[in-house]
Parts: C-alpha cells; structure tokens; sequence
C-alpha cells in the first residue's frame, strides 16, 4: 500500500505540491493524471526516494520513506519498478544488459543462469521476441524501447510499478499497444501500479482509480466513470482539452493508418 499524506513541495519559488494526499491500495492501478508540467512526475518520485517532499509523508508498505536511510531505501527501491518516460536506456548496453540492471538481488544478479532466462521471461512479458536481447537501443523502435524499459522494471519481480508516462511520444496506435501490456502485467503479475500520465483516454482503460492534479493539488479522485461524470470546473476543463488532442491525434493517425504500429 502506498500513501501520500499531505506532502508539499517546492522549487525556489516555484509550488509544485501544495498538501497532495493519495492512497494507492493493495493490488490496484492509480493513474495520476494532469496537465504536463503539473508535479506528477515530482509526485511519483517521491514514493521511492528519489525526491524528498518539504512537508508531508509518504508511507510505502508501513515504511515512512523520507525518513529512510540510504541503505533503507535501496531496499525498498528493490521492491519498486521504475519506468522511465523515455525508456531512459543505455546507449552503449545490450537490451539484455539493460535489463539484467533491473535484477536487485545480488546472488540472482551474479547468476549468469537465471539472468539469462529472467531477461527471456521479461521479453516475453512484454512481448518481445528472445533475439531483441542482442540488440541495442538505436537499432529499436521508439514502442520497442518503451517495452524494454518496462522489461527493466519488473526484471528484479517488484511488488510495485511506477510508470511516468509509459505512452508519451507515441502515436494511438502504438500508445494502445502500451496500455494493453500495463493492463496484462497489472493481470500476470498482480502489482500495485501508479500511472502517470496526461492521456485520459489510456488512464482510464488501465485504472482502476483515476486522480486528477492540478495546480499543485489533487483535485479529483474516483474511477474512470466517476470522473467523468464530475461537475468541477477543473476536471471539465482538463477533459475537453484532453477530448481536442485527442481528435488532432487522431485526423494525424488517418494519414499513416496503413502503416501498423512499431512496437
């Protein structure tokens, strides 16, 4: 379980967080939705260490994570799977190299053995053939190595994954594609996943809860159907600007239909 109490953060002048609170229960998927620039990256980073709210708490399997020391929150980053916005692979690495990063147990991780069939599982999981472990990170699509990033995050089987923004950067039909593989591992593997995102169409078919931040606060929580039938001004805003990009998306998607997706 992962709570956010009342966190606030802030750069130089610049409000980030004023007083978030979320609780992500056992087992479900949060999409934390919101314009781009809005905290939500800033919101996820805190729940594995990586950025230290100001104020507030966060609270991950009963553990007060700002409090953690460094040897601490390696543990805890041990049971979390980050995947990056974009992919955030090395260049100069096999996707097999890059993969095996994710394996946290050091006697998995020194066993040639298992890391060799733990990558073989991971490509599998997201659906990507056993020689795509020989190659590189430019010799993949942009949706290949989105899936390679997924395949990191759950290389060292976590029992949460924290996505910031698993679709950005990639056409409908290919963002699609990225959804249905959250949606499967949230089945397979029965993680407890926080979605970051400013897609709402893809936030709701993964969620089973959707939080909306906005101005530096979550101004609505509740699952897909709920949100949609909210009366604040805010959440009404957000979700017609959500529905024109949608549409640009899609009178673009018209002209290369023909092509399939990449990934």
């Amino acid at each position: 379980m992962i709570e956010l109490l009342n966190i606030s953060k802030r750069f130089l002048d610049n409000v980030v967080l004023d007083g978030v609170s979320l609780e992500v229960r056992e087992g479900e998927t949060v999409a934390l939705l919101g314009p781009s620039g809005v905290g939500k990256s800033v919101t996820l980073k805190t729940i594995n260490g990586l950025l230290r709210p100001d104020s507030g708490d966060v609270i991950v399997d009963g553990l007060h994570v700002p409090r953690l020391g460094r040897k601490e929150i390696q543990q805890l980053r041990s049971r979390i799977g980050y995947v990056f916005q974009y992919g955030a692979l090395f260049d100069s690495m096999s996707v097999a190299e890059n993969i095996r990063l994710g394996i946290t147990d050091e006697a998995c991780a020194s066993d040639e053995a298992y890391c060799t069939n733990r990558v073989r599982d991971c490509l599998r999981l997201v659906n990507l053939a056993p020689d795509v472990a020989e190659k590189y990170p430019a010799e993949l699509s942009g949706g290949m190595r989105k899936r390679v990033g997924i395949a990191r995050a759950i290389a060292g089987k976590p029992k949460y994954l924290l996505y910031d923004e698993p679709t950005s950067g990639l056409d409908p039909v290919n963002a699609d594609v990225i959804d249905g593989l959250v949606e499967r591992l949230q089945d397979e593997l029965g993680v407890t996943s926080v979605v970051v995102s400013h897609d709402v169409r893809g936030s709701f078919r993964v969620a089973d809860r959707v939080a909306l931040l906005w101005q530096a606060k979550i101004r609505a929580v509740g699952k897909p159907e709920e949100i949609l039938q909210s009366r604040d001004p805010a959440v009404q805003q957000f979700m017609e600007r959500d529905l024109e990009m949608a549409l640009i998306q899609s009178e673009s998607e018209t002209d290369r239909e023909t092509h399939g997706p990449d990934v």
